[in-house]
């Protein structure tokens, strides 16, 4: 499984698997121990995590949620000590840690809240995905 195989579905909670294509959508399963079946449709907003950058005030503009990701369970491991119910401070504190250069005013303190629930989730069900490939970790140690 990589994150091109998890997605996130507008107006639901969690994440799911992307399990195979239907002729008018998608069928997900939750990544959850419910393992909760959902067709998404045209009707349903779907963000495939591999495809989801954050802003950045850098020449680029932004970065891969990916690299994010990598980053955090570098420095944190499979806990942060934050949570959906995290103070919106602490929350700008953390992503200001992982990401010094986050684009404050476009990125919202929902959308590093969304970014934490999708870690916490990947750390219980899916956490081999939070490790940065061997060739990149590599590069990112010869830098």
């Amino acid at each position: 499984m990589e994150l091109k195989d998890i997605a996130a579905v507008s107006g639901k909670g969690g994440l799911f698997k992307i399990l195979k294509p239907t002729k008018t959508g998608v069928i997900l399963e939750s990544l959850d121990a419910n393992k909760t079946r959902l067709v998404a449709t045209i009707h349903h907003k779907i963000s495939v995590l591999e495809e989801i950058s954050i802003y950045t005030t850098t020449q680029e503009g932004t970065v891969p949620l990916k690299d994010v990701l990598y980053t955090i369970f570098e420095e944190f491991g499979e806990d942060t000590g934050l949570d959906k119910n995290s103070d919106a401070d602490e929350l700008k504190s953390f992503m200001g840690h992982v990401l010094p250069e986050y684009d404050e005013d476009r990125v919202y303190v929902s959308d590093i809240k969304k970014v934490v629930i999708w870690y916490n989730a990947l750390t219980k069900e899916a956490p081999e995905l939070l490790k940065r490939p061997a060739e990149k970790a590599d590069e990112k140690a010869t830098k």
